[in-house]
């Protein structure tokens, strides 16, 4: 049985800094062999702002009919997901913050309706990725980020104990990940590593 994986490139800007660090991942996740890879480009889908209406705590789902209803699916499904972010203004980008707001459905689903998110047997056998970029050298140009990083992930029902974490600072213009020292080599390693591990998972 194959590994699913479900990637977001969340920068407006195409092929810049953090989808390249995506990127690297994913073609090593791909070279595993049992491994089936998706990347969905944020700032080219129809996936349009949360409205705050609430109408998910009823109806199970968002009001909207947009892309989301793709994406809604593809998650519960994705044994592993990756959100692949730059830093703007010390926080995520607005693709990258319409796709954790539209999450609310998941957060609708377990705290109002209380029904799962996946499935029992699935529950504790995923994993999630952050990978950013930032143009700043400061150590904590991330920090304003991983909350609503971590926010996401647990709706969908992907456990702090189950996220693995790439950032890399000091890469401002597009291509200046492809002169870091260690960012290719860090995201390969990380793509195998994980692999490795949704293996152990769904041996147990």
């Amino acid at each position: 049985m194959t590994l699913d994986v479900l990637a977001f490139a969340t920068s407006p800007r195409r092929h810049g800094n953090s989808e390249t660090l995506l990127d690297w991942v994913l073609e090593a996740m791909a070279g595993e062999g049992d491994t089936v890879v998706e990347k969905i480009v944020v700032a080219e889908a129809d996936i349009r702002p949360c409205r705050g209406c609430n109408v998910c705590e009823t109806l199970n789902r968002c009001v909207q009919r947009d892309y989301m209803d793709y994406v809604h699916d593809r998650i519960v499904a994705a044994d592993c997901i990756i959100l692949a972010s730059p830093i703007y203004c010390m926080g995520l980008p607005a693709q990258a913050k319409a796709l954790v707001d539209r999450a609310q459905v998941f957060r609708s689903r377990k705290y109002v309706l209380h029904l799962p998110v996946v499935p029992p047997e699935r529950k504790g056998k995923r994993v999630g990725i952050f990978l950013s970029t930032a143009g700043q050298n400061w150590d904590y140009v991330f920090d304003a980020a991983i909350p609503s990083v971590k926010c996401f992930f647990h709706v969908v029902d992907i456990q702090n104990k189950d996220l693995r974490y790439l950032m890399v600072n000091g890469v401002d213009e597009k291509g200046a990940i492809e002169r870091h020292p260690t960012a290719r080599g860090d995201a390969q390693a990380l793509g195998r590593e994980v692999v490795a591990r949704l293996r152990e998972l769904r041996a147990v």
